[in-house]
């Protein structure tokens, strides 16, 4: 197992986790039931996807493309210009 990405928060990370299932990457959260400790343990670290050896660099390349992705223009509703509606 090699760690290959920490997330910035849990639901980032369970959406890598779900991006990589869906190409058929099995990656392990790593920390998830350390979160409740955030008071008493450091912050940053805590978190960190996994994957098996053979799958590491192709999810790298995965959470790379990801992370470098652009919202397509044009995706905004016309009744709220400039407006992000989640």
């Amino acid at each position: 197992m090699q760690r290959i990405y920490d997330p910035e928060n849990l639901m980032e990370g369970e959406l890598l986790q779900g991006m990589l299932a869906s190409e058929g990457i099995e990656a392990h959260l790593v920390g998830r039931d350390l979160l409740g400790g955030s008071g008493e343990l450091p912050i940053y670290g805590l978190l960190g996807l996994s994957v098996e050896n053979d799958q590491a660099e192709y999810a790298r390349e995965l959470i790379t493309a990801y992370n470098a992705a652009l919202p397509l223009p044009g995706d905004e509703p016309d009744s709220f210009p400039g407006t992000l509606v989640c």
